[in-house]
């Protein structure tokens, strides 16, 4: 194996600048030539890429997002697409792909290395940490902070104005932030797609609480189990109290990196080359167990089914 080529793909995740780092100059000092693909599976379609240096990756262990761009790409799921991939792998002599991205990347991925025998390694990179076999992925850390230190804020005016508020955060079919953040930022309750919300018992706690003395009240949502404006319209409907919304949205995307992130990245872009050149293929890495684990494709973009029945327990145990 003596070329690499290193792509970011589906969302963006903070720790993803680092991930491209990692695979550039560990490769590098491995013998290898690397190229970075622009915009994803796109970029491989379009010929869009170059060779990166040692430089070309300097200054970015810090920054949010991804220098080397992503798009959702329709066009990979067709044949067609997939064809105009492979001739440009094989027009730039390339021998192996690192794809850093979440379970649709690694979808993409794994249909490409069945369909054309291309190596690919991928770096589990997603902020919902909703890959299979792993128990974290890049960037996760970074968006739980994200929303955390936003939570603390609403906090601040919730206790101060008396109110109730509603904070949307992202999770489409995960509820693993929405989790994390109403434990830690002490909320008095959360509503995720693994558990069937009874609004009629969210309404009488809130109701309960205010005959007590409890003026203020924070309940976290996952995007994928409902929106902040119809929890909070149904809470002023059953419970005549007055209730905000705040919707996080794509502000858990950006931002530097956490320590935890970049580490993870870090080691993770070492771990992928590593891969590479032992000739393993079809896999995803990330963090399982506290270290670096090896989830073959077809594993890691099956459902992750959490282990939330107590984590969920804790949250309304502690309100």
């Amino acid at each position: 194996m003596k070329k690499i080529a290193v792509l970011t793909t589906g969302g963006d995740a903070p720790g993803m600048n680092p991930a491209i780092r990692s695979v550039v100059r560990y490769g590098i000092g491995r013998g290898l030539e690397v190229m970075g693909v622009f915009r994803g599976w796109w970029g491989l379609i379009n010929e869009e890429l170059k060779v990166l240096s040692h430089r070309s990756v300097s200054g970015i262990i810090g920054q949010g997002g991804t220098i080397l761009k992503t798009a959702r790409c329709v066009e990979f799921r067709s044949r067609e697409g997939q064809d105009r991939a492979y001739e440009t792998i094989k027009k730039n002599n390339i021998d192996g792909l690192v794809v850093i991205g979440g379970n649709g990347s690694f979808t993409a991925a794994h249909e490409f290395y069945k369909q054309y025998g291309i190596p690919c390694v991928g770096i589990a990179a997603s902020i919902d940490n909703d890959v299979n076999g792993l128990d974290y992925t890049v960037g996760t850390d970074t968006a739980i902070n994200t929303a955390l230190d936003a939570i603390d804020k609403i906090r601040d005016t919730a206790t101060s104005m008396e109110r109730i508020f509603v904070v949307e955060v992202m999770g489409r079919g995960s509820g693993f932030i929405a989790l994390t953040v109403a434990l830690a930022g002490g909320c008095e309750d959360v509503i995720i797609p693994e558990i069937k919300v009874d609004m009629e018992n969210v309404c009488h706690d809130i109701v309960h609480g205010n005959l007590i003395g409890k003026m203020s009240w924070i309940v976290v949502v996952a995007e994928g189990a409902g929106k902040a404006d119809d929890v909070a319209n149904k809470i002023t409907e059953m419970t005549g109290l007055e209730t905000r919304t705040v919707v996080l949205g794509h502000v858990q995307r950006g931002g530097r990196p956490t320590a935890v992130s970049r580490d993870l990245a870090l080691n993770l872009g070492r771990a992928a080359v590593d891969c590479l050149l032992a000739g393993k293929k079809d896999i995803a890495l990330g963090m399982a167990s506290g270290k670096i684990a090896e989830v073959a494709f077809e594993t890691a973009i099956m459902k992750k089914e959490l282990k939330i029945e107590q984590f969920y327990k804790l949250v309304k145990n502690l309100t």
